[in-house]
């Protein structure tokens, strides 16, 4: 159902390196580069993530309430990944650990300070 999740930048060069770098643990690439906008995935098809300047040409935020939330295949993925998006600068909003029965996820925000997680259900 969802073709992408979409978090504003205001350095795109730099959140591209930051995600080029971090979703490449998940198989991700880079897909598309339209110059304002850049979008990552897995395989054509394939939900995408993406990364803008706004297109009303003022200043990125992070949105209260907002939140991306990527599948990271296991528990040990999450843990992995989790551990890599800090290293490449972001920060901590919840470490990796069961939420509730049957859901383990963990909590970062970029260098934009979008929060997003990393989870593992089931």
């Amino acid at each position: 159902m969802i073709a992408y999740a979409m978090v504003g930048t205001a350095n795109l060069e730099k959140a591209k390196a930051f995600y080029t770098e971090l979703l490449a643990e998940m198989g991700a690439k880079l897909a598309m580069d339209v110059g304002r906008a850049a979008f990552f995935g897995t395989g054509k098809g394939q939900p995408m993530f993406g990364i803008c300047t706004p297109f009303n040409k003022e200043a990125a935020s992070a949105g209260n309430g907002d939140m991306v939330a990527l599948a990271a295949g296991s528990r040990e993925g999450v843990d992995k990944l989790y551990a890599k998006a800090i290293s490449l600068g972001a920060s901590d909003e919840g470490a990796p650990g069961e939420r509730m029965p049957g859901f383990y996820g963990a909590y970062f925000r970029d260098l934009d300070g979008n929060k997003l997680a990393f989870v593992h259900i089931g």
